[in-house]
């Protein structure tokens, strides 16, 4: 098998821990340890728990206790419909190995994670490509994808809020593209990442698979709940796509850390703290990012209405790559090219880090555009 080198994975992987001011970071602003067990009041309980815990595998699918949870995330969702896996990235690389054949039809938005379309396109997928433009506020454009969507179409991809827009599909839009997708059988799978970052309301969008009974939706407690570190994710589907999906889960993952299971289960205990958290710092920063956009001449954009990462044009004559290495280079301050999600002539900013790198990132990045006005 033969596959793309992953643009955005590469440039994070090179830059992100040497750079000054990290306006490329797409999780909402990490929590330690400590302040994850003030908000759960376990500051002085907490090796009680941990100490006596035998480190084997644990549970293989993931403990009924986080599964539990998980599915108590969903409107019509039980323990039996959830697996746990290594983050996102382990949950869609799953779904699309345990879906995708030689000769299948796979349509994939664009922008989005390039794991979408690069891992069916190397299984020998025929990946359709649903561009989404500035014009159609980086929705789907619904008339061009029941075109693409042929009978037998094997599945639809999608991502929302979408990495790097925002772009934010309501219910009643999802619902549009469940009929689609039922007239030619496709399955459909959503990309739920930033799911609890929405600027309006409760902060929570409809999820696919309380919306389509061939819906797959992945989550992580990566970016909405600002855990990374525990490298943990799921997929929440129908049971026999969940078997489906478990038997070749058998061969790369058996389990995910019991430690990293532990924690991720008292974060979800506590999700109403750590979500109110989360859209504070959404809300008030993109805010300042709007305000920031609104005064750049070069700048220009779809404003966000959901997630932690905004898509900027720059009107300027070079490639996003150079425009984000000299920045870099001059200012310390760090983007992620257009070029790295085959989004040329665009930048995506992480607006979700800490308000004052946020300020200080921005500053710089005002100074950096003066010299080109």
């Amino acid at each position: 098998m033969k596959i793309r080198d992953f643009g955005v994975e590469i440039w994070m992987n090179r830059y992100e821990t040497t750079c000054e001011w990290n306006l490329a970071e797409t999780c909402v602003e990490s929590l330690t340890v400590a302040e994850l067990l003030e908000m759960a009041g376990k500051t002085e309980t907490i090796l009680a728990e941990l100490l006596p815990l035998k480190l084997t595998y644990g549970a293989i699918e993931g403990s009924a206790r986080l599964r539990g949870l998980i599915a108590g995330l969903y409107e019509k969702q039980a323990v039996e419909n959830v697996v746990v896996t290594h983050g996102a990235i382990g949950a869609n690389a799953l779904v699309h190995e345990t879906l995708v054949e030689p000769g299948d039809r796979v349509i994939s938005v664009l922008p989005t994670y390039q794991q979408h379309y690069s891992i069916p396109e190397s299984y020998g997928a025929d990946v359709q490509i649903l561009k989404l433009t500035e014009a159609n506020g980086f929705l789907p454009d619904l008339q061009e994808l029941r075109l693409m969507a042929t009978p037998g179409t094997k599945l639809i991809v999608l991502n929302n809020p979408n990495n790097p827009t925002g772009a934010l599909m309501d219910r009643a839009y999802l619902e549009k593209i469940v009929e689609i997708a039922r007239i030619c059988g496709a399955w459909i799978l959503c990309d739920e990442v930033y799911r609890g970052t929405d600027q309006q309301g409760d902060g929570m969008t409809a999820s696919i698979a309380d919306l389509y009974e061939k819906g797959i939706s992945t989550g992580s407690m990566s970016k909405t709940y600002s855990l990374a570190g525990l490298r943990l994710g799921w997929i929440v589907a129908r049971s026999e796509l969940i078997h489906a999906v478990s038997i070749h889960r058998d061969y790369n993952t058996i389990s995910v850390g019991m430690l990293d299971d532990h924690f991720a289960a008292i974060a979800l205990e506590n999700r109403d703290k750590i979500l109110a958290r989360s859209q504070a710092i959404t809300r008030t920063n993109l805010a300042i990012l709007s305000e920031w956009v609104d005064s750049e001449p070069l700048i220009s954009w779809v404003r966000p209405k959901s997630g932690t990462t905004a898509l900027l044009k720059y009107h300027l004559p070079m490639s996003s790559e150079a425009f984000c290495i000299k920045l870099l280079e001059r200012t310390g301050v760090m983007l992620t090219p257009g070029s790295a999600m085959d989004m040329e002539g665009y930048l995506r900013i992480g607006y979700a880090n800490s308000e004052a790198i946020l300020r200080e990132g921005l500053r710089r990045f005002s100074q950096f555009l003066t010299e080109w006005q």
